[in-house]
């Protein structure tokens, strides 16, 4: 095997994690992202629960103010009617009090109504706030996780660099740019075996018999006829 396809095997092997590790610091972000989402999501939906809950508590108020408004006005009838010596006016009264009696018999079944649809969306709070409580929990662990696997990668990649410089030191420059054309071209792995039955690991195509010769002559570089990647023997 030529040295320099063993010093391109070992800068590939860099090329290729250094690959998988750009790729992994990519998606972190997304998984971050997806992860706040699904949080908002939960916190959405305690925001909205709470808001249902509140307008039907203002809307109990009000029908409670409703109740003793006609309350009130019931007392000071009933008064006017003691006060009163005028039958016609007397009877007149009496068909206010029970007009806005009827009004409050009204306005307490809708203040029951307003309390069990109270008791139900209070249930659906606490689902609301169960299931937030729960989200958070496993984001922020998630959040952490993905945050520790940045900083453990952006290390690993640092120092894959290093070691990548290093070894183009010992590189022959015109084998190193067919290396770094075919890398941008191709992607890593572009130094492959070439098999026994003279197939190409890159792109699957059989060389010529005179290519896979000059493969284990070991003399110089070979590169596949068909996708140009650099053959060493198997």
């Amino acid at each position: 095997m030529p040295p320099d396809i063993v010093g391109l095997l070992k800068l590939q092997e860099r090329d290729l994690r250094l690959g998988e590790l750009r790729k992994e610091l990519a998606r972190i972000p997304i998984e971050q992202e997806q992860a706040q989402s699904r949080l908002a999501n939960n916190q959405q939906a305690v925001s909205t629960s709470k808001t249902a809950l509140q307008e039907n508590e203002v809307a109990i108020k009000n029908v409670e103010l409703d109740i003793g408004t006609r309350q009130e006005t019931i007392s000071r009838l009933k008064k006017q009617q003691f006060e009163t010596r005028k039958n016609t006016e007397y009877q007149a009264l009496g068909t206010e009090v029970v007009r806005y009696a009827g009004d409050i018999d009204a306005l307490e079944t809708k203040e029951l109504e307003l309390m069990e649809k109270a008791d139900e969306r209070r249930k659906v709070l606490t689902k609301a706030e169960t299931a937030l409580a729960s989200t958070k929990a496993g984001v922020d662990e998630e959040v952490a996780i993905l945050t520790k696997r940045t900083e453990n990668f952006t290390k690993e990649a640092g120092i894959l660099e290093i070691e990548r410089k290093d070894l183009l030191v010992g590189l022959e420059e015109d084998q190193l740019s067919i290396y770094e054309r075919l890398l941008k071209q191709r992607g890593a792995p572009v130094v492959v075996q070439i098999t026994s039955e003279r197939q190409c690991s890159g792109c699957h195509v059989k060389a010529t018999p005179a290519t896979m010769v000059k493969v284990f002559n070991g003399h110089e570089l070979v590169n596949c006829e068909n996708c140009g990647r650099i053959l060493y023997p198997q």
